[in-house]
C-alpha cells in the first residue's frame, strides 16, 4: 500500500530552482538510503502565486524531468497577479530527479502536490504472485459449475426434443390406423 505525503515548495527570485530527488535526500548518515527499493512518485496538483507577487508581472514556471526519450524542459504554468494567480495541474513524475525553475518573474510561486511512497519491490512481487494464484483459483471455480450446468442442460434438451418428436410420431401412427 502506498504512503502519501504532502509536497510543497516555494520558488522566489528569478532563476530560483528546487530539485525533487528523494533517492539522494533520504540517504542516512552512513550513506545508505532508507527507502531503497521503494517506488516514489511525485504528483503536482497546483501552482499559485504568493500574495507578495508583483501585480502585472508574468511568472513562468518550468519543469525539467525525464521523458521517454531523455530529459525534457517545458513550461508548466504562466502566472500573473491580477489575471491568473493560480492554476490547477495534474502532473505525475515517476522518475527522479525533477527540477522546478522560475524562469521569468520574481514570484513567489508555491507548488503543491503529493509524494507517493510505495512499498518495497519485494512486497509488490509477493502481492502479484498471491493475486495471480487467487485469480487462477477463482477462474477455475467459475468455470467448473458452468461446465457442469451445460452438461446437465444438454441431455434435458435432447430428451425434451425426443419426447416431443415421439408424441408427434404416436399421433401420426394413430391417424394412419384410422
Amino acid at each position: 500500500m502506498a504512503e502519501e505525503y504532502l509536497y510543497g515548495i516555494t520558488l522566489e527570485g528569478l532563476n530560483s530552482s528546487e530539485v525533487w530527488d528523494p533517492e539522494h535526500k533520504n540517504d542516512d548518515a552512513d550513506g545508505t538510503n532508507q527507502h531503497f527499493g521503494a517506488d516514489q512518485k511525485l504528483i503536482i496538483k497546483m501552482a499559485l502565486l504568493g500574495p507578495e507577487a508583483k501585480p502585472g508581472e508574468l511568472n513562468v514556471l518550468q519543469v525539467e524531468a525525464m521523458g521517454l526519450k531523455g530529459p525534457i524542459k517545458t513550461p508548466i504554468a504562466l502566472l500573473e497577479m491580477g489575471k491568473t494567480a493560480q492554476i490547477i495541474l495534474d502532473l505525475s513524475f515517476p522518475d527522479p530527479p525533477v527540477t522546478f525553475t522560475l524562469v521569468k518573474g520574481s514570484g513567489p510561486v508555491h507548488i503543491v502536490g503529493h509524494n507517493l511512497l510505495g512499498t518495497h519491490m519485494e512486497e509488490f512481487d509477493d502481492m502479484d504472485d498471491e493475486m495471480e494464484e487467487e485469480n487462477i483459483d477463482d477462474d477455475d471455480d467459475d468455470k467448473e459449475p458452468e461446465d457442469e450446468e451445460d452438461d446437465e442442460d444438454e441431455p434435458k434438451k435432447k430428451n425434451a426434443k425426443l419426447t416431443t418428436a415421439a408424441k408427434y410420431k404416436n399421433q401420426a401412427n394413430k391417424n394412419k390406423k384410422k
